[in-house]
């Protein structure tokens, strides 16, 4: 059994492939980066076990389950572990490192393969994300790369990436483009799947180097940000990029091209708006949506929504401010002039 009290060693665990053997819902909310899920039970299989723990006795349920593991374990075998060779070595986990894992791991065993469950199973990684990021204090030295919607941060952010910075995508993890009309098609993942995400990220970064961030509200869609990243976010300095409206409008109407590409679907998100907005506003908007010109949409909803908002955030915002960085297009060469300068600031510090 394989014993982890920190986060960074379990992540470097150094084993062949991680098997996560809950059942496919637990995993789909959440598991160790990079683990395959071969499930002990079925979400179905482990229904019926508990159930029956509850209402006949946990020896019948034990016995039943052992039976079901057995099978399910019979067909990985044959499957997707098939072709392993004999110096193949996992490293298996369950909810608390308990039966599932237990079984799985000492029939592999069994067959010559050098398994080991985590001591703790998924509870243990757990604690280690979580104490990570709400317990601990970030080390890490932060930017936020600010600027109002449509100054094309997120793209920018990425180039930076590109120029041997430090990043933190935060919008990319959370499945969210963080406004109103943010939201993908792939969905957004379960908090937990997030804050795996996060927590493998944050620790993959040298805190001695400048960490690159995009400025964010506490919550990207339905994911909230955990309170030790919000806290570091909330006092790191600022640099804000600055781009004319009609860059700005272009740009968005090539962002957000899969919204705009379904009208019903966008009024449906705009009409919310009415009560902070107004009727006409909202109206307006529509009106341009219904002509088909999405330049226009965008400076609207620019000017009428998104700049007065952020122009409110700023006047209370106390965090102090590196500098502005102007480009006159978000184009792929205005986005590389941008990161360019980006870049050659941050590596001054």
């Amino acid at each position: 059994m394989a014993e982890f009290t920190a986060l960074s060693a379990l992540l470097n665990h150094g084993f062949d492939t991680v098997i996560d053997v809950r059942s496919p819902a637990e995993f789909a909310e959440d598991h160790l980066p990079g683990a395959i899920n071969l499930p002990a039970l079925s979400n179905d299989q482990r229904a019926e076990v508990g159930t029956i723990h509850k209402q006949v006795s946990p020896f019948k349920a034990r016995k039943i389950g052992a039976a079901l593991v057995a099978r399910n374990v019979a067909d990985h075998l044959t499957g997707p572990l098939a072709e392993k060779p004999g110096a193949w070595r996992p490293l298996v986990y369950c909810w608390r490192g308990g039966q599932r894992s237990g079984s799985f791991a000492s029939i592999l065993t069994q067959i010559g393969w050098r398994a080991e469950t985590i001591k703790g199973g998924y509870m243990t990684y757990r604690r280690l994300v979580f104490g990570m990021l709400y317990d601990t204090p970030m080390p890490h030295r932060i930017v936020l790369l600010d600027g109002n919607t449509g100054t094309a941060k997120t793209d920018i952010l990425q180039r930076l990436s590109a120029r041997d910075l430090q990043v933190l995508d935060l919008e990319g993890m959370a499945g969210h483009r963080g406004s109103l009309l943010g939201a993908t098609a792939a969905g957004q993942p379960a908090q937990k799947g997030f804050e795996s995400q996060l927590a493998a990220a944050i620790t993959a970064l040298d805190p001695d180097k400048i960490t690159v961030v995009e400025a964010e509200s506490s919550k990207i869609g339905q994911i909230n940000l955990p309170k030790q990243i919000w806290a570091a976010m909330t006092t790191a300095p600022r640099l804000v990029i600055d781009a004319p409206l009609q860059a700005r409008a272009a740009y968005l109407t090539q962002a957000y091209s899969d919204v705009i590409s379904d009208p019903a679907e966008l009024k449906k998100r705009l009409n919310p708006l009415r009560n902070l907005r107004s009727h006409a506003v909202v109206d307006g908007w529509i009106s341009l949506l219904d002509q088909g010109d999405m330049e226009g949409l965008a400076t609207a909803l620019m000017r009428d929504h998104y700049d007065p908002a952020y122009t409110r955030s700023r006047r209370i915002d106390s965090r102090a401010m590196l500098g502005e960085v102007a480009v006159e297009t978000l184009d792929p060469i205005g986005q590389d002039k941008a990161a360019d300068d980006i870049a050659k600031r941050l590596k001054q510090l």
